[in-house]
């Protein structure tokens, strides 16, 4: 009886201690499990030799002398103007491609004629950035181009972001499909969702539920806001010329 006040606490306390390392040890095997659970980024597809397309810039150069050396700029039919021969198909082309056919149709005008095509800017690759990012925003893909880069491109996302709910809307062979992006499983390391986007893609980064309805809210008691903007901004340029 005398000594048992005295073993109880220590044995609640031993206990206690045994709980501790315990849950630790979770934690610690819980933290190591998302750490080997985190995905890479999707591999990236191999690619053709490029293909121009409308508005691409190109430059074209044809010898021997006298020398023509053009920048030329494909139309939206697809065509390029070149001297002496005319119109050229391009769009869908490679540059090779397109330099063989020049120098088949330059051949009646001039012997053992070359030609050499090369692309200047490359402006058919652009994708567009949508939805709540700093700025709105559409670039040509230079080089390979994954989803967190762009939207870093376009200044980040803005603080009302559905970062686990982005769509990449993607047009390929008549066909268009919606891909899922969850930024914040990649701002974790999670990398599986971090595509390669391609020519044409749209990213959509949409608002948060709470966000769409003060979108809601604001659009219903001030609906008026972008024509008084409008208006301000034309009474402002009546202005100016008179001062």
């Amino acid at each position: 009886m005398g000594g048992e006040p005295v073993t109880t606490p220590i044995r609640f306390r031993a206990q206690r201690r045994r709980s501790a390392l315990v849950a630790l040890a979770s934690l610690a095997w819980l933290a190591l499990g998302c750490q080997t659970a985190l995905n890479p980024p999707p591999a990236v597809r191999a690619y053709d030799n490029y293909r121009v397309g409308a508005p691409d810039r190109l430059s074209i150069s044809i010898l021997p002398d006298p020398a023509i050396l053009r920048e030329v700029v494909v139309r939206p039919d697809g065509m390029i103007s070149v001297d002496l021969i005319g119109d050229v198909p391009a769009s869908g082309r490679t540059v090779d491609e397109i330099a063989r056919d020049v120098e088949k149709r330059v051949a009646r005008f001039k012997r053992g004629a070359a030609a050499t095509v090369a692309v200047v800017e490359a402006r058919s690759t652009a994708i567009t950035i949508l939805g709540e990012v700093r700025a709105n925003h559409s670039f040509p893909l230079l080089k390979e181009t994954r989803i967190i880069e762009a939207i870093g491109m376009a200044g980040g996302t803005a603080p009302f972001a559905s970062l686990a709910n982005v769509r990449v809307i993607r047009s390929q062979g008549g066909e268009t499909s919606v891909l899922r992006v969850n930024l914040r499983a990649i701002q974790r390391g999670d990398l599986a969702t971090n595509l390669v986007l391609i020519p044409g893609d749209v990213v959509y980064v949409p608002p948060t539920i709470l966000a769409r309805f003060g979108y809601a809210v604001q659009a219903v008691l001030f609906p008026f806001q972008p024509l008084l903007g409008i208006a301000t901004s034309a009474a402002g340029n009546a202005i100016l010329p008179g001062t």
